[in-house]
């Protein structure tokens, strides 16, 4: 699996912290952390919560990761933003049991966590017990397990109404934005480099790079 990690402006200056306890949990498991940033307050690349949305979307519908870590002060706003888009389907995850419960029941592909919200002592290790219960088991067993049947049952239904409910072309989305909003999203120091060599979809890949 391929993680990506993406924080906005408000908590960049936890992104060191946020991504060594990701990396920790990722280690054990094999998984690979791609580290978007932001990386510092003072990156010239400054991401709004809405700017995570689209990089998220660009990262998952092109298959460039296969799972999102992102978050803002609260964690609502990064979670909406995120949701705005198809192809993603991102749970709010304040604690261990949120974690689990959302991969085992909801099956997504992306939490937004409240990086500012209750962020005190023990915020890091708060961070390694999220990852960890996040990636313990292969998601979408169901909880509890007498409930997998239904439980799995609804998540198709939800992805069939998501289908119907959202424009599919992400790269006609895109256009359909602020042209300024969506170029400045992959400015980031490392975009690039990361999203280049694991990017799976040519035409989301060839728009980015007429952005760039």
């Amino acid at each position: 699996m391929r993680i990506a990690l993406i924080n906005e402006n408000s908590q960049a200056a936890k992104n060191g912290v946020i991504y060594n306890a990701l990396k920790k949990v990722a280690d054990q498991y094999g998984f690979e952390v791609d580290n978007y940033g932001m990386y510092t307050a003072d990156d010239a690349c400054q991401l709004t919560y809405v700017q995570v949305g689209i990089l998220a979307a660009a990262l998952l519908n092109s298959k460039a990761a296969d799972y999102v870590i992102t978050g803002c002060g609260t964690g609502e706003g990064a979670m909406l933003a995120c949701n705005s888009f198809p192809g993603v389907i991102c749970g709010h995850v304040e604690d261990a049991l949120d974690a689990y419960t959302f991969a085992q029941i909801n099956d997504g592909n992306a939490i937004a966590i409240p990086f500012a919200k209750g962020f005190g002592w023990g915020g890091d290790l708060n961070l390694e017990y999220i990852f960890e219960k996040l990636f313990c088991e292969p998601s979408g067993q169901g909880y509890p397990r007498e409930r997998a049947v239904p439980e799995q049952r609804n998540k198709k239904i939800l992805d069939e109404v998501k289908k119907h409910t959202y424009n599919q072309d992400l790269v006609e989305i895109f256009k359909s934005l602020d042209p300024e909003l969506v170029k400045g999203t992959f400015q980031g120091e490392k975009f690039s480099e990361l999203f280049f060599k694991n990017c799976k979809d040519e035409k989301i890949a060839e728009y980015i790079k007429t952005l760039l």
